[in-house]
């Protein structure tokens, strides 16, 4: 499949067979997510590829019990809201694997001669840790595509990210940024329809 195919057939799939995803497989995706492109080209990124279910299970009961200790407000949909939240938070434990993204922090070079901490640099550069995650997401996306599976970008289960950091065993130095649930779709879903070119286009000439 050619990457315009690829881009324009994506779509996130949340609904999965039972079908098991070949590890050379799970390798391929990652490898092509390391290729994208990061601040400093400092490849701050490691991916985890879940497949035990009973490991996704007890990430799962994590983010649930996180979603129910959540205030709710005095609103008649409260319950609904949390209840449809924590279903799209938690749908990833019955994929066939699961992808976690864990980054550790990068040094600019510009902490090396300014007095600023690296909190302070990394929001005055707008985040260029959390676009090179989203890139490298990007590339797992379009891949699963091309090589016939379906996915969803997760950020929801991060509310329990310490809990599913000591599930995972991620390294210490690491903190987790993302989930990519993968496998292969019970069935084709139509991409959703986007803006047209007119809407997202301007041209400053």
């Amino acid at each position: 499949m050619d990457l315009k195919q690829s881009i324009e057939k994506r779509t996130s799939i949340r609904n999965f067979t039972d079908e098991k995803i070949p590890v050379h497989d799970l390798k391929e995706l990652v490898r092509r997510a390391g290729l994208a492109p990061s601040v400093n080209n400092y490849q701050p990124w490691k991916f985890y590829a879940i497949t035990n279910k009973d490991i996704l299970s007890k990430m799962a009961v994590k983010v649930s019990e996180k979603i129910k200790q959540i205030p709710s407000n005095k609103s008649i949909a409260a319950k609904n809201v949390k209840s449809q939240v924590e279903w799209f938070a938690t749908f990833f434990e019955s994929a066939p694997a699961v992808i976690a993204m864990a980054m550790e922090d990068y040094e600019s070079v510009l902490e090396k001669g300014v007095d600023l901490s690296h909190d302070e640099i990394n929001k005055m550069r707008n985040f260029p840790d959390m676009q090179s995650a989203g890139a490298a997401i990007q590339n797992l996306l379009l891949s699963a595509v091309d090589l016939g599976y379906g996915a969803c970008w997760l950020s929801a289960p991060m509310i329990a990210k310490e809990s599913l950091e000591e599930i995972i065993k991620i390294e210490k130095t690491y903190h987790l940024i993302a989930f990519v649930a993968v496998g292969k779709a019970v069935r084709d879903l139509q991409p959703k329809t986007k803006k047209s070119i007119d809407e997202i286009f301007k041209l400053i000439d």
